[in-house]
């Protein structure tokens, strides 16, 4: 019995590492797309480098909405009521997937709607 005990235990360890790595390699594939597509509209902290770019930034900002919606807008492309400004559909760039677009979906909630304090680092 306890021999099955430390190859439970054993395994739910491995799982909980690969998990951690996934998570991680996800952010920095995130943060690779965001950086190659999101960024010159968006800019290099979240607020919108252009007139009529929405703030990613905060807790209850665009990013607090749930992820069917947004990864549906990224794909499709999005204009915010009011806004001039008109995302194109996968930011202008057509040869993302969707795991770049929840990948990057990931980057943008850890980078811009949590308090830098709690942040993961990539």
């Amino acid at each position: 019995m306890r021999d099955s005990m430390d190859k439970v235990r054993h395994c739910l360890i491995c799982a909980a590492l690969v998990s951690l790595s996934a998570t991680a390699s996800d952010l920095h594939h995130g943060q690779l797309v965001y950086n190659g597509t999101c960024i010159a509209c968006h800019g290099s902290d979240g607020t919108g480098g252009l007139p009529g770019v929405p703030d990613l930034t905060g807790k209850t900002g665009l990013l607090s909405q749930d992820d069917a919606i947004l990864l549906g807008r990224m794909a499709d492309g999005f204009q915010t009521p009011g806004s001039s400004m008109v995302m194109p559909p996968k930011g202008g760039n057509p040869a993302l997937t969707d795991a770049d677009l929840k990948a990057v979906l990931k980057y943008m909630r850890n980078e811009f709607q949590q308090d830098p304090q709690t942040r993961r680092k990539t």
